[in-house]
Parts: C-alpha cells; structure tokens; sequence
C-alpha cells in the first residue's frame, strides 16, 4: 500500500487544515463502520505551514480565560483555538513543520505508544538527514538535549484512526514562544534546526523528508503517492 502525501501549499490556516483532516478521518471512520459499502481510503499525512496560531490541547480546554486567549492573539497578529490532540499550549507558525498522519493505526500493527514512538523516531530520523542529532527526553516530544525542545508531538485517536501529529520547529521564529509556557514546561527552551546551525531549509523539503521517515516505519507501506 502507499502512504498518500497530501502537502497544503504557501501558509494554510489552522482551520483549513482541520477541515481536510475531519474529512479524512471521517472516511476512515465511515469504512470502518461498513467495509463491505465504500473503499479502504489510505493512510495519508498531511504537510503545512501554517499562519500563527496558539493551540492548547485537551487537558486546557475550556481553561485558557479570554483574557489570555486575548494576549496570545497579539494584537490580531495570531489566532488561538482549542484542539482535541494531546498535550497544552503551543504555537504553529511560518518556518515549522505541521504533520498530520491520518492513519487506522490497526491497519499498521500500532499500539498509542507505539505510534507516538513512530512520529517521534520519523522526527529523530529527519533531523539525522539534516546533521542534527536529536532525542527523546522524559519530556513529550523532540529534543536536542534535557532543555530545547525542536519538536511538539500531540496525536488524538477515534476508534484507532489518528489525526493531529506533530510540530518540527524548522526556521521559526522563536520568538512567538515567549508568549507561552511551551507544553507547560516552565524551565525548558524551545529551538529549531536553523538556531542549531541549519541553514537554508525549506519546510517542504524537510516535510518531504518526514513522510519519507514515517513511511518507512510504517507496516504495510510500499511507498508514497504525492497528492
């Protein structure tokens, strides 16, 4: 089977991602519920940059208070939602990588931790590419060493089907951070491959270089299909 890669050109909106992401999810759900009646959609992952926005996940829904909401949206300058991945607060924003396997994680022999394993291992790999050494830490997510996080990982799961994923910081600024406790981690810094010396990056290409990362862990998957 191919593991379909399904890039959103130049900046997407946070909201435009998650509607494409609902409808796959959905597809997934719907052959799940009658196989004989539609056909086995694939396992996909979308790619994007997006405009900045603050997300905080399940555990701050409903607890982030408007005056907040209003200080992290900086004057208009961002947006803020809430999500139903994993983990607190983050920022998405020009310069990171925004990854979103859409995946029936039976179909590929995965358990939760397993898949969580998978993206972090996809992100360790793509940092590798590009002569970074990265690694996990007792900390969620991606790290250079114990204190710059490089990479947020955040996944919600619907009867097996995944969907949100991860945030490689790329050539962020970083200074959007400085709004948040980042993953409500107050003694931690975050970074990204060009502050560690990478320069030049496109997010495409290094997006490219994830899904190629995470289609070789994946079970079953043969190769990637563009689109």
């Amino acid at each position: 089977m191919l593991l379909r890669h399904l890039h959103l050109p130049n900046l997407s909106s946070y909201t435009h991602a998650g509607d494409v992401q609902s409808k796959l999810v959905a597809q997934h759900l719907a052959y799940k519920a009658t196989p004989a009646a539609i056909s086995r959609p694939p396992p996909t992952v979308i790619t994007a940059q997006f405009h900045p926005v603050y997300t905080c996940g399940r555990r701050e829904i409903g607890s982030v208070t408007q005056a907040q909401q209003d200080f992290l949206r900086a004057g208009g300058k961002a947006e803020f939602y809430e999500a139903l991945r994993g983990g607190q607060t983050t920022f998405h924003g020009p310069g990171q990588l925004v990854a979103y396997p859409v995946i029936d994680l039976k179909r590929h022999s995965l358990s939760p931790r397993c898949y969580v394993n998978l993206l972090e291992s996809a992100v360790i790999k793509t940092s590798a590419h590009y002569g970074i050494p990265t690694r996990r830490t007792v900390n969620p997510g991606v790290w250079v060493d114990d204190d710059r996080k490089i990479c947020a990982v955040g996944v919600h799961l619907r009867r097996n089907v995944s969907s949100h994923g991860i945030g490689l910081n790329v050539s962020t600024d970083l200074s959007w951070f400085e709004r948040i406790v980042a993953c409500g981690l107050e003694d931690k810094s975050v970074t990204s491959l060009e502050a560690v010396g990478v320069r030049g990056l496109r997010v495409d290409d290094v997006g490219d270089t994830f899904v190629k990362a995470l289609a070789d862990g994946l079970d079953g998957v043969t190769g990637i299909e563009e689109g």
